[in-house]
């Protein structure tokens, strides 16, 4: 049985780089989980392999947990299809994408045809160069901590909790209503002192006139 030594490597990052033998008769679901066990990402992910030319140009499409659209256009499933269905090339290539929603690209080229080892397990890990790059969307934690992490979301993190309401009523206290309260307190500081003095515009007239 033939075993196949695929090099894969990220599109966009050239020095992180894969080396996986697999047998020839396990499928494209088998060497998507590998590639996944080697880069730390979660394989459950929506995937798809191109049958491709030597300048990466994508062909027929096998996929993993394809939309319902892919579905009904009858897509090549990653599941129970051998790898040895789509080689007719010692040097064959595919074009990788994983998870649609967030995607990395790669290029993923069988680069060697090996005998079967006895008692070796398959898919294996013959290489592994670089440290994968963080999947979009992963959180962060600064060393420091006192950053925030990256792809903060200011409106879900922000949401107070009941415990909060304290704070916040406090928070009103000083804010909208302090205007209103404090123009209360000064009418009825204008209306006492009005009340005791018995200040009249016409009667502060008429004893100036009187004086005078």
């Amino acid at each position: 049985m033939a075993i196949y030594r695929f090099r894969v490597s990220f599109e966009d990052y050239d020095d992180v780089i894969r080396e996986i033998d697999i047998k020839s008769t396990q499928t494209f679901e088998d060497l998507h989980i590998a590639i996944h066990k080697s880069t730390g990402y979660n394989a459950e992910k929506s995937s798809s392999f191109y049958v491709s030319t030597d300048q990466w140009i994508k062909g027929d499409e096998i996929a993993y947990l394809p939309t319902q659209r892919k579905l009904d256009r009858g897509v090549t499933l990653m599941h129970g299809t051998k790898l040895n269905r789509f080689i007719d090339d010692p040097h064959q290539k595919f074009y990788y994408t994983y998870n649609f929603d967030r995607p990395f690209d790669f290029h993923v080229e069988l680069i060697k045809i090996l005998d079967l080892e006895q008692g070796k397990d398959y898919p294996s890990l013959f290489r592994s160069m670089g440290e994968a790059p963080k999947p979009a969307g992963t959180i962060v934690v600064p060393v420091g901590g006192g950053e925030e992490p990256e792809d903060f979301d200011f409106l879900n993190e922000m949401e107070y909790a009941p415990e909060d309401a304290d704070d916040l009523e406090s928070v009103d206290d000083l804010g909208i209503d302090a205007p209103e309260e404090e123009e209360e307190e000064k009418d009825e500081f204008m209306d006492e002192f009005s009340d005791n003095d018995n200040f009249d515009s016409e009667d502060f007239g008429s004893n100036n006139k009187e004086d005078y």
